[in-house]
């Protein structure tokens, strides 16, 4: 996801991919990774940052802090476009927007891209396999990270990179709720463009991706492409646009890097004990991991079967359906680590069911 202020990496994790792009119907849950898919190229805009006062301030920053050639960088952000509609997608649907677990489900677990996940898993059995192997990422959350980030491959974003995160980096709407952390992220991640750019031996200009700057197959930021992104067909390069061998690598590293333990379940089905059930307590940790099984029980969550016999901690994960009743899981620490994508429990459980969909309809010994 490049060493960066731990402040900056925090904020990452939190939003992640931090912040890296997936999708999200405004009806199902306001995630900060809209698909790929739903974005459309923007217009050309004539408004660019050569004559910017804070890019140029920047650039002149940038180029000291890594010993590059000033003209260069100025040059490189001074290119670049303000795209208003940019501002536009990286705002929070408004206040009081309704959740719908089904519907976000819908849009992901539906015939079309279940499809298309069984054709990719066939044609990349082996490598799948192999990263599962050396990794210890089941295939299944792999094919549905893939699947649920770019509908493997046919949405890969068409904004120019540059210009998505100059516009984020010095133009981040006041409107938004975290606004100065988010334009101090997307700042740091205009700077890991470059990076990446000259470790690519590409043109910044060039790249094209999601409108908040992440890319290829897997949807990587800057930043993670560079921390988290593997040589796994082993030609001497990283490619998350050409390699499916790189991209599934990169996949399974990123999990592994933040932590995925091996054999555990992502989850559990819950009953509750109405008579003792105290929701704002299981509630207060959000997604992540902190009653062990027996204070679940004493807080009225019931476990059935395996999940009785989970020894590290959980956290209860609701799931809000618009008028109906609310859907509740046990969480585990999978269950946080592949938040850590995607920090929404709504994606996090779409990957998961994509994945476990496919992998079940595929033909005996897969």
């Amino acid at each position: 996801m490049t060493t960066t202020p731990t402040s900056l990496h925090a904020l990452r994790k939190l939003t992640t991919l931090g912040l890296c792009l997936v999708a999200g119907a405004a009806l199902a849950t306001t995630t900060p990774r809209p698909t790929a898919g739903k974005q459309r190229p923007p217009p050309v805009n004539e408004v660019r940052y050569d004559q910017h006062v804070e890019a140029t301030a920047f650039a002149q920053e940038v180029a000291q802090r890594n010993g590059w050639d000033p003209v260069w960088v100025r040059e490189q952000i001074g290119q670049a476009r303000h795209l208003p509609s940019v501002v536009r997608l990286v705002l929070p649907a408004p206040a009081g927007t309704p959740k719908n677990w089904g519907a976000y489900r819908a849009r992901f677990i539906e015939p079309r891209r279940i499809q298309a996940g069984l054709r990719y898993w066939q044609a990349h059995r082996d490598t799948l396999a192999r990263a599962e192997a050396e990794f210890g990422v089941p295939a299944s959350l792999i094919v549905g990270v893939i699947g649920v980030e770019t509908l493997y491959g046919q949405h890969l974003g068409q904004f120019r990179v540059l210009d998505a995160l100059s516009t984020l980096a010095f133009d981040f709407p006041s409107a938004h709720p975290r606004a100065q952390a988010r334009q101090a992220l997307f700042r740091d991640e205009l700077e890991q463009l470059l990076k990446l750019a000259r470790q690519l031996g590409r043109d910044p200009a060039t790249l094209r991706g999601s409108f908040a700057g992440a890319m290829g197959w897997p949807q990587f930021l800057p930043s993670s492409w560079l921390r988290y992104a593997i040589d796994f067909d082993d030609d001497g390069r990283v490619d998350l646009f050409d390699s499916q061998a790189d991209v599934i690598g990169s996949v399974a590293n990123y999990f592994k890097a933040f932590g995925w333990q091996t054999g555990m379940p992502t989850h559990y089905p819950v009953q509750f004990d109405r008579a003792r059930l105290d929701l704002p307590t299981l509630l207060a940790p959000d997604i992540r991991p902190t009653f062990d099984a027996d204070t679940f029980e004493a807080l009225g969550v019931r476990l059935e079967g395996q999940a009785r016999q989970h020894s590290g901690p959980m956290a209860l994960v609701e799931l809000e359906n618009g008028e109906a009743p609310r859907s509740y899981v046990a969480g585990t620490q999978n269950f946080y680590v592949v938040t850590r994508y995607n920090w929404s429990s709504y994606y996090a459980l779409a990957v998961i069911e994509l994945g476990e969909t496919i992998e079940v309809l595929l033909e005996p010994g897969r």
